[in-house]
């Protein structure tokens, strides 16, 4: 999921290179839409593994 948010940041960027404001601001969204789920996902299977171990 992370791969997938740094590759719509990466279309952001060339978008907004180009000028494509529209497009950059869209992939720039879903970038950090899948970042914050990864977080979120990272998070519950950083507990789940603690205490698994306890």
């Amino acid at each position: 999921m992370l791969r997938w948010a740094l590759a719509f940041f990466i279309i952001a960027l060339i978008a907004a290179v180009f000028g494509f404001f529209g497009i950059a601001a869209a992939a720039a969204g879903i970038a950090r839409i899948l970042f914050f789920i990864f977080l979120i996902l990272f998070a519950v299977s950083l507990v789940a593994g603690m205490t698994r171990r306890a």
